[in-house]
């Protein structure tokens, strides 16, 4: 014979599962906790996956949860050909294994992950004059897209003057990630023929573009391989005499920024491999100059920053190194925070790294420590490439 008090704890348990709170409510709790944790959530039920996934919330989610930043890193094994992807948090610790390319080689002038609004641009070759590739991931759901080929020509890969790039940006008016395909080959006298992914309709366009006075593939072919996108617009340097050219995504034309004088002396505007690079800086626009055979030039590093973008207003910082072996390459990889830079890492065995990062307010060097799983790195055979700091987000890839 049941009792009253036997019948009570069904009773209550009846009632919780009847309460249920608004949908609105619930997306509005959702969009303001952190992104691993929502990844969480997604096996609570159906309706909080389908909530989750909606792009709208996506949208949400991006403007008013809080922004957290990690490192992402890539290591790349020439005796096995195998290009690794790691994460880390900011202050040092474990790293999580994201992926891995197989197949790879590793090639100096395309090494550089482009970092934009939580997706991460990269690309890759399978033999070193090999075809080149692009992939765009996302660190924080291990998500990745492989770039159809664009719909031109395919080059002569034989040849070793591997002049085809892709580059990265995002279009703040349109809230849009796109990626750019520029083949050197591909210039005319005064304009040149560009290919552009989007990522609203994952398809290919061509368009044709008017070049600024002055821009050759000549000076093109010898700038840095490297892009920097701020404002909506994509940047590439060129040499002789050395500039930036920029694309910009929201016009779909380029211009020219000059750099300032003393980012760009007689020294280093005038040879064919000039030790300049672009760096983003605190959402800013740099020139990172580090010339190791002046005097000095191996202990010091010049950063100028395009402090404000419309009126041209540029800001110097200059950084000296302790030592020699204090910075294995000498350009900044990105910035961490607002006032800290991120440097080379190096190996210290085979499964940690250290990571020198400058504090700008301080002018002084700390390093983290990031801890691998297991016995991995190989300094006879194992390069970390580089590492960036991104900014955690649920953007989907189709798969």
């Amino acid at each position: 014979m049941e009792t009253l008090e036997d019948e009570q704890p069904d009773d209550r348990s009846a009632q919780k599962a009847k309460i249920s709170f608004p949908e609105e409510l619930i997306e509005d709790i959702l969009s303001r906790i952190p992104v691993k944790s929502i990844l969480r959530f997604k096996s609570v039920s159906k309706p909080w996956l389908s909530l989750i996934s909606a792009p709208s919330f996506h949208k949400l989610h991006s403007t008013v949860a809080p922004r957290t930043t990690a490192l992402f890193f890539t290591a790349h094994d020439s005796s096995t050909g195998t290009r690794y992807f790691f994460s880390g948090a900011n202050d040092g610790g474990p790293v999580a294994n994201l992926m891995k390319l197989d197949n790879t080689v590793f090639d100096a002038a395309h090494r550089s992950a482009e970092h934009l609004k939580g997706l991460v641009c990269f690309t890759s070759r399978d033999t070193l004059c090999g075809k080149l590739y692009a992939f765009v991931f996302n660190p924080t759901t291990h998500k990745f897209f492989k770039l159809p080929d664009p719909p031109v020509p395919l080059r002569n890969y034989t040849d070793e003057k591997k002049g085809d790039y892709y580059l990265f940006g995002f279009n703040e008016l349109s809230n849009e990630h796109k990626v750019l395909y520029i083949d050197v080959e591909l210039f005319k006298s005064t304009t040149i023929e560009i290919m552009i992914f989007s990522f609203s309709s994952y398809s290919w366009r061509k368009i044709n573009v008017d070049l600024p006075d002055g821009v050759t593939a000549w000076r093109w072919w010898f700038g840095n391989k490297n892009s920097v996108c701020v404002n909506s617009t994509i940047h590439l340097l060129l040499r002789n005499p050395l500039q930036i050219l920029a694309f910009d995504l929201t016009t779909e034309m380029f211009s020219v920024v000059n750099i300032h004088p003393e980012g760009a002396p007689e020294t280093i505007s005038t040879t064919i491999s000039p030790f300049a690079q672009l760096v983003k800086i605190n959402g800013l626009l740099g020139v990172a100059c580090y010339d190791p055979w002046t005097v000095n030039g191996r202990n010091r590093m010049d950063i100028w920053m395009l402090q404000d973008y419309q009126n041209r207003v540029w800001v110097g910082e200059t950084i000296w190194f302790a030592s020699k072996s204090q910075i294995h390459y000498g350009y900044p990889f990105d910035s961490i925070s607002m006032d800290e830079i991120i440097f080379s890492p190096r190996v210290l065995s085979e499964n940690l790294i250290s990571v020198p990062i400058y504090n700008m307010k301080s002018r002084c060097f700390k390093s983290i420590e990031l801890t691998l799983g297991h016995r991995f790195l190989s300094q006879k055979s194992v390069r970390v490439e580089e590492i960036k700091c991104y900014v955690e987000s649920l953007i989907p890839l189709q798969n």
